[in-house]
């Protein structure tokens, strides 16, 4: 299982959202491409990057962090989400040498995007599916939609798409544990995979996540508790590829 650095990015900063709430931020940075070394330098093989700015937008906001990020991590994979909502931007992201695109908002207000996209860029489309009780928040989180997780990732999944990120955000950046009965629920549904994120706050719950590794669970990622220090992130990154 990978363990996956998340690298927020707001006004060119690193920092952490709340519930996704943009007035509630702790800058942790303000050198991304550094905090991205600092992971790189103990043995992360992807970075999450999110375009926090972006998210809101509705377009990048901060692409040049990110072609920084990947000019100067050439060898670890890379993964980006936030502000993605046509075929241009995803172009220019590969364009870039990023490995994955992650569209959200848009694959849930227009889910035909979703099959054309992965027909026209096979293997680097991820969905990221953030939801609260079941149901999916599309606009930086800021609206529940009445989409339920299961049906959609299943849809998607019959798009082609490379995997899903499933984000519990009522305990995203809350330090409170990952909801690992909701992600193995939805694991369990689909054949690809799925790469858990939200609440992911000390050892326990990676080898809590470990243990529905066979569910189709492939990765975490995690942001706030390797910045705060409550995950050592060498130590989980160890722990994760053991599984």
């Amino acid at each position: 299982m990978l363990l996956i650095p998340a690298i927020d990015l707001k006004d060119g900063k690193c920092v952490r959202l709340r519930q996704g709430r943009m007035e509630d931020d702790t800058v942790f940075s303000d050198d991304p491409v550094a905090v991205a070394g600092r992971w790189v330098g103990l043995g992360a093989k992807r970075l999450h990057l999110v375009d926090l700015d972006g998210a809101f937008a509705g377009k990048p906001r901060n692409g040049d962090v990110i072609r920084a990020i990947r000019t100067t991590y050439p060898d670890v994979e890379i993964q980006v989400g936030g502000g993605i909502r046509d075929e241009d931007t995803i172009q220019a992201y590969l364009n870039a040498g990023v490995d994955f695109v992650i569209v959200g908002t848009k694959a849930v207000s227009a889910p035909h995007f979703v099959s054309d996209v992965a027909a026209e860029f096979p293997n680097h489309i991820i969905i990221g599916l953030d939801a609260r009780d079941g149901k999916v928040a599309i606009d930086g989180w800021s609206k529940l939609s009445h989409h339920d997780v299961i049906d959609l990732a299943q849809k998607f999944e019959d798009d082609g798409v490379e995997a899903i990120i499933y984000t519990d955000i009522s305990r995203d950046g809350m330090m409170e544990g990952v909801n690992i009965e909701a992600t193995s629920r939805l694991a369990r549904s689909i054949h690809i995979p799925v790469i858990a994120s939200g609440g992911i706050t000390n050892l326990n719950d990676i080898r809590a996540l470990g243990n529905i590794v066979e569910d189709g669970v492939i990765g975490a990622i995690t942001g706030r508790a390797i910045y705060e220090g409550t995950l050592d992130f060498a130590e989980g990154r160890k722990l994760a590829e053991g599984f």
